[in-house]
């Protein structure tokens, strides 16, 4: 499995349509999605699922008024339940000498072993697989895109939280070692480093793309909290001591860099999962939510250095985060090759 910041070939996303991941909201959100497409569609492809036929005329009536709607946008349509495409999509990999050079693994999607409303997603996926005719595997298990980070040389990155808890239980039966054996045999993965929660309000159960991210081989970014009294102090200061004492799979340290957290995120009484590590990496630039908060200038400094060679652009994501996901997480990508 290749790391993010290697050259894509596409961002792959799926169209807003569900009104109920956010309620009185919703005619916000697809302009969000201009906006990012917007930033994405100069420097890659850009393949968009839609519904159907009259879902695809309304996506490029708002895309073409936001100047989004250029060249490189395909749209593709088949039904989904959700938008969130970095959950249900297959994962890509990448070959570094021979023939077929890029290849998919399409995991098994349950709705975050939370919501029934998910085989739709499945056969998305499945129908993404076929129209690339990438050489493709299936493996049994349970795994969302948003629950493991890699660099790209075998190392990856992922919660007990999410994959070891018996709460929203995706693989009942399969230890800490299934797991790592299923990483291996299928994405390459030579050694899995284990934090332990995520953060709160996160309703996936310990998604790593809101918590920890690789931006280079040896260099992990994780979100921190300067409050003893927010709810997010503890856990993430645990998962700071832990990166402190890991080691790659060649034994060497790596190196760990301090992102803040934004002030709490509430609508309606609940505690939104705001987070800049949900970050996405483009070709030439990346992709940072913000939330009108004094820390988005901190953290986009902070991950402006860690990026010297791209353009680091914020997208507010205030509104985007009622569907309790943000720009990482509507977003897949497809390698070069």
């Amino acid at each position: 499995m290749p790391a993010e910041w290697e050259p894509h070939a596409s961002t792959w996303l799926g169209w807003p349509h569900n009104r109920t991941d956010w309620p009185g909201k919703f005619q916000l959100i697809p302009w969000v999605y201009a906006e990012i497409v917007r930033q994405l569609a100069p420097v890659e492809r850009v393949d968009i699922i839609v519904e159907d036929a009259a879902a695809e005329v309304k996506a490029g009536e708002v895309l073409d008024r936001a100047d989004a709607l250029l060249d490189g946008v395909r749209f593709h349509r088949w039904r989904t339940n959700r938008g969130w495409t970095r959950d249900f999509a297959p994962v890509f990999l990448k070959r570094k000498t021979g023939p077929d050079p890029v290849g998919v693994v399409n995991f098994r999607f349950n709705a975050w072993a939370k919501y029934p409303d998910w085989p739709l997603d499945q056969r998305a996926s499945e129908q993404m697989v076929r129209y690339l005719k990438f050489p493709a595997w299936r493996p049994s298990i349970v795994l969302e895109g948003g629950s493991i980070d890699v660099n790209g040389g075998g190392l990856l990155l992922t919660t007990e939280e999410c994959l070891l808890s018996d709460k929203q239980q995706r693989n009942p039966g399969l230890a800490r070692a299934d797991l790592e054996r299923n990483f291996s045999d299928y994405l390459g993965i030579e050694k899995v480093l284990w934090l332990e929660r995520g953060i709160a309000g996160d309703d996936t159960h310990g998604h790593i793309d809101d918590l920890a991210r690789f931006v280079s081989p040896d260099t992990i970014v994780t979100v921190v909290e300067r409050d003893p009294s927010d709810a997010n102090y503890e856990p993430l200061e645990s998962n700071l001591q832990r990166l402190r004492s890991v080691t790659d799979q060649h034994g060497q340290r790596l190196n760990i860099v301090e992102l803040p957290m934004p002030a709490p995120v509430v609508f309606r009484g609940g505690r939104l999962p705001a987070s800049y590590a949900n970050f996405y990496i483009a070709n030439g630039r990346v992709l940072v939510p913000v939330f009108n908060d004094p820390n988005d200038r901190l953290a986009l400094n902070i991950l402006a250095d860690l990026f010297a060679d791209r353009d680091v652009i914020p997208i507010y994501c205030g509104d985007l985060i009622w569907g309790l996901g943000a720009i990482h997480c509507m977003t897949m990508q497809q390698p070069a090759g």
